[in-house]
Parts: C-alpha cells; structure tokens; sequence
C-alpha cells in the first residue's frame, strides 16, 4: 500500500506537457483544446505569430502547434524566429495549403510534422505522441520485443548448433544489442548482457570441438580466413567487366558493421551482408596474412621463410600482404591487373581519395584501411580514448564517428561514381574483457592477452582451448615443445606477478587473439554501386 501510494504522489505531481497553438481562428479550435485538457495537456493558445513569440520567450514549451496562415506575421516566419529563440522545440505546421513549395519550405525549416486542415483531435494526440512520446513507445516495444525472443534465444543455444545457426544466434544477439542501448530500461539491457555472456561460454565450447575437424575437411568447413580471396571475392571478379574492390577494414565487428552500413545505403546497394570465420589466432599477423596469401600460417612460413615473421621476432608482421596476394593470384592463374594500397595514417587516405580514378583501370583493388584496430590499442593505452569509448555503445559510436569524416568514405563516394562491386570485410573482431586468468611461462612467451604461444605453459585449463601440436592447427611451430593456447569468452591472460595490477590495467579493454563470436564472427558484405 505504501508503494501504491508513492506511485500516485510522484505522478500526481509531475509536470504537465505545455502546448502552445497559434492559430488565428483559434475559437474554432476549442473542442480540440478541451480535449487535450481532458487528456491531462496544458494548452495555451495565440492568434497571430507576435504574441506566440512573446510566449516563447517567457515559457519552456514542450510542443508548439502552428497556422501557417495567420495574418502579420505567417506561419512559415513565425516559425524560422521560434527556431531561432529555441531551437530544441518540435514545432507542427497546420495549414489549409497543400501546395508543395508551402510543403518543402517548412520541412526546411525542420519541422517536426505537417498536418492538413481540417484536423481532427485524434492527429493531433498522435503528434504528441509521434514528437514527445516517441523514445518511451519505442523502448516500450523494443524492451517487449527481446523478452519474446530472450527465450527463443537462449532455448536455441541449448541445442546442438552448426556454424550457421551461431551465426544466426549471434546476429540476434547484436541487433537487439543495437536496439536495447537507447531504450530506457537499462535492467533489460543488462539482461541481454547476460545473454552475451552465456553465448561466449557456449561458442567457446563449440569452437573448441569443431575448429580442428574444420581444417582437416574444409568442404565441410565454414568460410574461414585463407578461402576467403577464392571463394567469395574473386569469383565476382571473374564474372564481371566491372571493377571490383576488396576493402579490408582493420578489426571491424559485426556490430560495427551494422553502425556504419546506413551511412552506406545512399551509395550503394547491399548485395550480400554475411560473415565468415576468422582463423586462430585472432590477430592481424595470423588472419590477415591468411587471408592474402590464401594459405594457412605453417603453410605461409613454409613458402616464404624469409617473409614471415612470428611472434617473438622483431620487425612488422604483415610487411609482404601485396607479395602474398600476388602469389595466391598466380597461383590460381589469375591474369588481371590488380592493385594494393593500405592506408595506415590520414595523408594515405587523402592519396587514396585522390587515386581513385586511376584505380578503375584495374580488374581488382585491395585497400587495406587500419584504423578500428588503431583504435582497440589506443583505449587500451590512452585514458581520453577510454572515456570516450568507455563501453560498447560508445565504441560503435566513435567508429562511426570515425568512419562518417574519414578519408575512407570520401574515397568509397568516388568509388561510388561508376559502375562497381565493392566487398568490405576484415581479419577478425575485438571482445570487451571483464575478467582475468592466471597463466605462466618463460621469457620468450608473446605478449597477447587473448593467446599465448611459447613452451611449458601452465595455465587454467577451463579457460582455454590447446593446440599441443600446432601442425594441426597449421601454425608456426617455434620449437620442439611449442604449443599454443587460446582464452574464451570474456577473459584474459595475465601473469601471477603483479597479478591485480594488470587486471585493473587491461579490464573493461578492448582485445582479440582468442575465441569469442566478435572475434570469430565476422562480416563480408557484398555492395554495388548505385550509378
């Protein structure tokens, strides 16, 4: 009872909606205001632009409803000057005038909405309800939406899944992921947080059985990193007259994909907007370089020991992707010109947006753009970086930021000109670690906190997945005892000295290297474009 009654005193006491309506016939309109009064709304009304102007400036009203015909001062400058005087209130323009200059001059003055004369009370509760209820009905139905499908999701997990139905379940997880962030119930939220957690420690499970028979029988394998070139991006070029351009963005999710891909929609059309399987290590040196040379690690190192580089030797690890690419391209008989740019810095993005037009004299271009993972290693060592990505949302939004005044999307507007296919994919994903595990080894042991590869290692094993012998992962083997180790979930590895220190260093950091969905799941989509 005592709850009840502190329910009714907090909304009996909160603030009423404040409308003003300026209408120069506003006596006619009062069936409509009663109406509105009825409904709990504060009404005020004018019958000439001056004196809603007058009102403006004394009181902080919620919505304004505006005649656009109104002697003196018209409905379209009474408007501009309201604009002026408080830009943040959603203004409705009414009028009688269905001509469509009348139309495209008040949608330039940004409106909130257009209604025709006459109106009936119901489009005007509608309005209100469109302008100021608008965040709380679709978090409403956002919010009912997932606890529908929370359940069909998590029975989904407890089943035994294929690649496919992962990714099915992972591309759930992510659109509501998107759709639950603005809504105003953060227990929902933390809810599908939950979820995520649980869908780590399954995937994790499942790579963990699956991985190794993957890369002895590929024909029943998913799409993985060194088929990637072969299976889904030449084939688009073998079929076509017109240029094709594989665009590999550094460390790009799924999620962040979904961020950027309205920003793209104008441009071009989406053919195909699929993932595939990143290799472990989930790291660039690894993947990337798979993916050019269109070979496994051990096989690379094998072809070309002068040109890889592991772990624990100097110098970069993904120095010969061009020499790679064209060896995969000749060894499948591919003939056609090609070109590779990679854009490291913001002086190479303006040169690539510059040699555009040169590029279309090529059958196939690669530009390999660094910039998201750039940006997983400054939050890690930068503290503005970390408070402006301080969670998941804020990270697709500085990616997105990024990604909307960037070179990279000046270059694809000009690449967008003529007649194209484009496919944007990436080498592996990035997971938010939240807890540590414990592991030691020697000195020469790599420094990533998602894997680790070095000798007498000793580690939890729950946490992992071993490879004791990397030839059957077809990776490097350094030496005799050689083996490597890969962290699931949400963890990751940290020495037993200064233990706590480095737990409270890397949390709450963005990383890659092991086994999660984000790292593993990643996109390749397929666009063409819209001239």
């Amino acid at each position: 009872m005592h709850i009840n009654k502190t329910i009714f005193a907090f909304t009996s006491t909160m603030e009423k909606i404040k409308i003003l309506w300026a209408d120069d016939e506003i006596d006619l309109l009062k069936p409509h205001i009663l109406f509105l009064q009825e409904k709990g709304y504060e009404v005020t009304t004018a019958t000439n632009g001056r004196d809603a102007l007058d009102l403006v400036q004394k009181t902080a009203y919620d919505i304004v409803f505006l005649d656009e015909n109104m002697p003196g001062l018209s409905g379209l400058e009474t408007l501009v000057q309201i604009k002026n005087l408080r830009n943040e209130i959603p203004v409705v323009m009414i009028t009688k005038n269905e001509a469509e200059e009348i139309m495209e001059e008040a949608i330039g003055s940004k409106i909130a909405d257009y209604l025709i004369k006459p109106v009936n009370p119901n489009q005007i509760l509608l309005s209100i309800k469109k302008n100021l209820d608008n965040k709380r009905l679709i978090s409403e139905k956002t919010t009912q939406g997932y606890q529908q499908e929370f359940r069909q999701i998590g029975m989904s997990m407890s089943d035994k899944l294929s690649w496919n139905e992962w990714v099915d379940v992972y591309k759930k997880l992510v659109y509501w992921e998107i759709e639950l962030e603005n809504t105003q119930d953060p227990g929902m939220y933390d809810i599908l947080t939950m979820q995520k957690a649980e869908a780590n420690h399954l995937f994790g499970k499942f790579i963990d059985n699956n991985y190794l028979q993957w890369l002895k029988d590929p024909e029943k394998a998913p799409l993985m990193s060194h088929y990637l070139l072969r299976r889904k991006v030449l084939p688009l070029v073998d079929a076509g007259e017109e240029p094709v351009f594989f665009i590999l963005i550094d460390n790009l999710r799924y999620d962040q994909w979904k961020t950027i891909q309205p920003v793209l929609t104008d441009l071009f059309k989406i053919i195909e907007d699929e993932t595939y399987c990143s290799i472990l290590p989930t790291a660039t040196m690894f993947a990337r370089n798979a993916i050019f040379a269109g070979m496994m690690p051990s096989e690379i190192e094998k072809r070309f020991p002068d040109k890889w580089v592991n772990d624990e030797d100097e110098g970069g690890k993904n120095q010969y992707e061009e020499d790679f690419l064209a060896d995969q391209l000749q060894r499948l008989k591919k003939t056609y010109k090609f070109s590779y740019t990679k854009v490291t810095n913001i002086d190479a993005g303006k040169a690539l947006v510059d040699s555009i037009p040169n590029l279309y004299q090529n059958k196939f271009n690669v530009i390999v753009y660094n910039f998201v993972d750039m940006l997983s290693h400054a939050r890690t060592d930068m503290q503005v970086i970390r408070e402006l990505a301080e969670d998941e949302k804020a990270y697709r939004s500085i990616t997105k930021s990024w990604f909307e005044h960037s070179p990279l999307l000046d270059a694809l507007k000009r690449i967008a000109e003529k007649p194209c296919k484009v496919v944007i994919a990436t080498d592996h994903g990035t997971i938010k670690v939240n807890d540590a595990s414990k592991i030691v080894g020697d000195r020469n042991t790599n420094t990533n906190l998602r894997y680790k590869v070095g000798k007498s290692l000793n580690y939890e094993k729950k946490d992992v997945m071993e490879i004791r012998n990397p030839a059957d992962a077809f990776l490097p083997k350094m030496n005799v005892s050689t083996s490597y180790v890969f962290i699931k979930g949400d963890k990751f590895f940290a020495y037993p000295n200064n233990f706590n220190y480095y737990v409270n260093f890397y949390r709450d950091t963005f990383q890659h290297g092991g086994i999660s969905p984000e790292e593993m799941i990643i996109p390749v989509i397929t666009l063409q474009s819209k001239s």
